[in-house]
């Protein structure tokens, strides 16, 4: 399994924009919201499952997209399922740690 992820710096802190690779490049519409899933936002870089495990422990602000990266965030207990949106029926959600 491959994530497609982009790390940068933002006010002292690590972001962490992260998706699922398979999305990478779609745009998901439904009602009013649109999101664009682009490779200048999220593609920077494909890497796998552990590495993915380490850039979600290691960031301060996490954008995240898709079913997988959502799950494992879970269950690293990063994520909570209460913060989830879905926008045409796929997930997404931003974290922010204090």
């Amino acid at each position: 399994m491959q994530f497609a992820v982009r790390v940068s710096a933002y006010q002292n802190n690590t972001m962490l924009n992260i998706c699922d690779s398979k999305l990478l490049g779609k745009k998901l519409t439904q009602d009013k919201l649109s999101m664009h899933i682009s490779e200048s936002y999220y593609g920077e870089k494909l890497v796998e499952k552990e590495e993915a495990k380490l850039l979600l422990k290691n960031s301060s602000v996490i954008n995240m997209v898709g079913k997988e990266i959502i799950c494992l965030s879970t269950e690293l207990g990063i994520a909570s399922e209460n913060g989830i949106k879905t926008i045409s029926g796929i997930p997404f959600l931003i974290v922010f740690k204090t």
